[in-house]
């Protein structure tokens, strides 16, 4: 463990190394937030192709557009490595990208190395397909099974621009060629009805999101397939068995998987759009101020630690930089939020809350102090012998004062209803109303949106609630608690002999090609 330690360290001191030849800049866009060692130049033109992305989807999906109140973040690290090391913790991981769909904020993390397949890079590749998970997450509120959430990132992944801007979607995806071709194929019925986990093999894992790829592609390009992918959502969604759906919407399982197979072997038909596709509102890049720009790899480093000793570690680096920038409200509080999050067990709490002090007195307003503090009073209230209602007020002051500074910030939202249960009462009506906020501000939160559907089971509205968990159940990078929720929704119903209520769920992304 302590040379797997110190191998992590000696990486993040590479980093640390290469922050300093180069300042971290920052894009603001109408859809992101974009850091970036790059320079300005190259900084910015990402960032316009990134939001022409997002453009494309919203034209092809029929999405309005607009300025949202809440961006995602994405982090520009250096090589693919680096973007592997910080999703697991070790090196040498093939990852090259990852996606954290997190209530305190959403964010992305690829990286700038030119690492070239037919077609567009890999770093772009990445993003995109992570972009696409981020946008269905945030805009289809309809539950997908596993293999299409796969091949509908995947098929967006490749997308491209022409030199005027106009997009190309349905590009062929030839880094999955040899899965395809050379590794013995997944059958469509596995496809279909098994979860990518059961994928056990790296090999396997490359075949799977190459056939769920090119299923995808067939589903919305195939012209005998019209409709099908539709029906066969819809069936889902209305609660129907997967193979039940499967076999009523695409016919017998055999014959679509010699179909698949023939389609591989056909040139694939790829749409470029008639106009170009315009940047939206405008691309700001800005050099972050000293105290920012050494901050920002650490809290990149708080934000993906899974492991105590990774946080401890980082934890020691922000205790550093207090030294240094001693009036930074930002500083403090990623050390304050690094040493609480080590859990009971292991944090020093009066130092952390000493940390959360200092940020408020030199920023009283900081969201996310604010937010740190009602935590660390509320956890302290469960372990007093004796508390008054009036204690539970006074620790959702800093929560209230957060939401008041930021109201399109959906952690306050969350925190105050949150705070409810944990004083074991029935959240209030404005409570309920906030968290509905909240998960209207960030739907892709697995915790935000299992709340909401356990709110709605609480009112009696259990088919809501239904579909809320059934989005969580059926995405393949869920552990099993969207279906312990589920099973817990439905306990609730039989209990209460309810039948539920609402209105229908959105159906599956209609592509414009269809």
């Amino acid at each position: 463990m302590r040379k797997a330690t110190i191998a992590v360290m000696a990486l993040i001191a590479a980093m640390t190394t290469t922050g300093a030849e180069a300042k971290w800049l920052r894009a603001d866009t109408d859809n992101f937030i974009i850091y970036s060692e790059s320079s300005e130049r190259s900084l910015r033109s990402f960032a316009e192709k990134l939001q022409r992305f997002d453009a494309t989807l919203r034209v092809r999906l029929r999405i309005p557009g607009g300025k949202e109140p809440n961006r995602l973040t994405i982090y520009l690290v250096p090589r693919a490595a680096d973007a592997g090391r910080l999703a697991t913790g070790e090196s040498g991981s093939s990852i090259a990208g990852f996606y954290s769909a997190d209530l305190d904020g959403s964010f992305a993390v690829s990286h700038r190395e030119v690492i070239e397949f037919k077609g567009t890079s890999a770093a772009q590749q990445t993003l995109f397909h992570e972009y696409t998970h981020h946008f269905m997450k945030r805009y289809f509120g309809a539950a997908f099974p596993a293999w299409f959430i796969e091949g509908f990132a995947e098929f967006y992944s490749t997308a491209d621009f022409t030199g005027k801007g106009q997009y190309q979607v349905g590009r062929p995806a030839y880094f999955r060629a040899h899965g395809l071709i050379n590794m013995p194929r997944i059958p469509v019925a596995d496809l279909l009805l098994k979860k990518p986990r059961e994928m056990r093999s790296s090999g396997q894992m490359d075949v799977y999101y190459g056939r769920a790829w090119l299923l995808t592609h067939m589903l919305y390009y195939h012209p005998d397939r019209a409709g099908q992918l539709t029906a066969y959502i819809d069936a889902i969604n209305r609660g129907e068995d997967g193979e039940k759906a499967a076999v009523a919407a695409f016919g017998d399982l055999v014959a679509l998987d010699r179909d698949l197979q023939r389609y591989l072997g056909r040139p694939l038909t790829f749409m470029t759009s008639a106009e170009p596709i315009p940047v939206p509102g405008t691309v700001t890049v800005t050099v972050l101020p000293n105290a920012e720009d050494a901050l920002l790899q650490w809290r990149l480093e708080r934000r993906s630690a899974r492991g105590g000793e990774r946080l401890a570690e980082v934890r020691d680096e922000l205790r550093k930089l207090t030294a240094e920038y001693g009036d930074s409200a930002g500083i403090w509080y990623e050390l304050a939020r690094a040493e609480w999050d080590l859990g009971d067990e292991k944090r020093d709490a009066a130092a952390a809350r000493a940390a959360v002090d200092k940020a408020l007195a030199i920023e009283p307003k900081h969201v996310r102090a604010n937010i740190l503090l009602g935590e660390m009073m509320i956890h302290d209230l469960g372990h007093r012998d004796t508390v008054s209602n009036a204690d539970w007020v006074a620790a959702r002051q800093p929560i209230i004062l957060a939401n008041n500074t930021d109201p399109d910030d959906p952690v306050p939202l969350y925190a105050y209803y949150d705070s409810f249960l944990r004083q074991g009462i029935t959240p209030p009506k404005i409570a309920v109303t906030g968290l509905e906020r909240a998960f209207a501000l960030g739907p892709e939160s697995a915790d935000a949106r299992i709340a909401y559907a356990l709110a709605l089971a609480h009112d009696g509205d259990f088919d809501r609630a239904t579909r809320l968990a059934k989005v969580v159940a059926f995405d393949p990078h869920d552990g099993g608690q969207g279906e312990r929720i589920l099973a817990q929704i439905e306990s609730m119903r039989e209990r209460s002999g309810g039948t539920g209520k609402g209105a229908a769920a959105p159906v599956a992304p209609a592509d414009a090609d269809q």
